[in-house]
């Protein structure tokens, strides 16, 4: 994979053009998602490696993205760890038994990685299918982020019970932190075992937290992460939303790509990271409800203010949502592919 276009793009590297993917490139915007998810639950289409690869694909034969990401969540690993996790229609992910007590706490499991085996020969079935292709790229929540649903006990507008555990009891927070740290050093070391091309962290709440609060109970954890991998030179991508406020810690935890939401300049980001740093984005996702002239324009003006720019990778600022036309997201992949520098 080293003369891939995406990997080279991550390790900085001249490409002839961008590569291409998008987060929750293999979701509800697809009929052929929907084909599958009315005979299965989110959770079994996680959990059976065939499922998984058949999802995972999606994308990759019906619109010629230069990446796969491999169907999961974000909170399997809380799930793997003691969370009593739910998916239900129209309201998110539910924990039946969030995460409030030095108790709650003591009970999380930190030796889960059998619990995560099924992703593991996911990674396995897919790869089989791809042949080499394209990279695969896993993933896995920051714990930051996962702490924020354990603790709510699902998703949150303001995050006020997870902001009163890090105000009032710091101690327990960073317990809680240290165990999911702990348990994703291991996921992510098994799905570089198992044969990603590929890592992305997401901390897709990061947003929530002050700039001091932050380094503290963010990127402290996602550093630590980061240090731990065995990478053998499989790059990795930091993403937060909010990520414009805090792409220079997100660069300094030791990332190779930093991930950056649709609020900034691309450009301005990227001059001010190190050297070799390269950047994600960041066209905003609400682009490509538009007419298809504006996709195209608004594409190409983010490609000319890139220009001459090595370790830049298209996608969007965050993910592609559920009712965004297909034809829509198959055209600004084809604006993307038919460029070059």
């Amino acid at each position: 994979m080293k003369n891939n276009l995406l990997i080279r793009a991550a390790f900085s590297q001249p490409t002839e053009r961008p590569p291409v993917w998008m987060m929750r490139q293999a979701g509800r915007f697809m009929k052929e998602y929907w084909d599958i998810k009315n005979r299965y639950s989110f959770l079994e289409m996680c959990k059976t490696p065939e499922i998984a690869a058949d999802v995972t694909m999606l994308p990759v034969d019906l619109l010629g993205v230069d990446a796969a990401i491999l169907f999961s969540d974000i909170l399997v690993t809380g799930e793997a760890m003691g969370g009593q996790l739910s998916f239900e229609q129209g309201v998110g992910p539910r924990f039946a038994n969030p995460v409030r007590s030095y108790a709650d706490a003591e009970a999380l499991q930190t030796d889960v990685l059998d619990k995560l085996q099924y992703v593991a020969d996911a990674i396995k079935v897919i790869q089989q299918r791809l042949q080499g292709s394209i990279p695969l790229i896993g993933f896995a929540g920051a714990p930051f982020t996962v702490l924020s649903y354990l603790v709510e006990g699902g998703s949150s507008r303001d995050f006020k019970r997870t902001k009163l555990l890090l105000h009032n009891e710091p101690e327990l927070a960073h317990i809680i932190l240290q165990k999911i740290a702990d348990v994703t050093v291991n996921y992510l070391n098994m799905q570089l075992a198992a044969g990603v091309n590929a890592l992305q962290l997401f901390d897709s709440w990061a947003l929530a937290l002050a700039w001091d609060d932050y380094q503290v109970f963010s990127h402290r954890y996602n550093a630590y992460i980061f240090s731990k991998l065995q990478r053998n030179g499989v790059p990795v991508i930091s993403f937060c939303k909010g990520s414009s406020v805090f792409a220079p810690l997100m660069a300094a935890a030791g990332p190779d790509v930093v991930s950056v939401d649709w609020n900034a300049d691309l450009r301005q980001v990227k001059d001010n990271l190190p050297s070799g740093v390269a950047v994600q984005g960041n066209l905003d996702p609400f682009v490509l409800y538009a007419d298809k002239k504006v996709i195209k324009e608004k594409i190409l003006h983010l490609f000319e203010r890139m220009r001459g720019q090595d370790g830049f990778i298209f996608n969007l600022g965050h993910g592609i949502m559920p009712d965004i036309p297909f034809d829509n997201v198959k055209y600004a992949i084809e604006v993307v592919r038919e460029f070059s520098y």
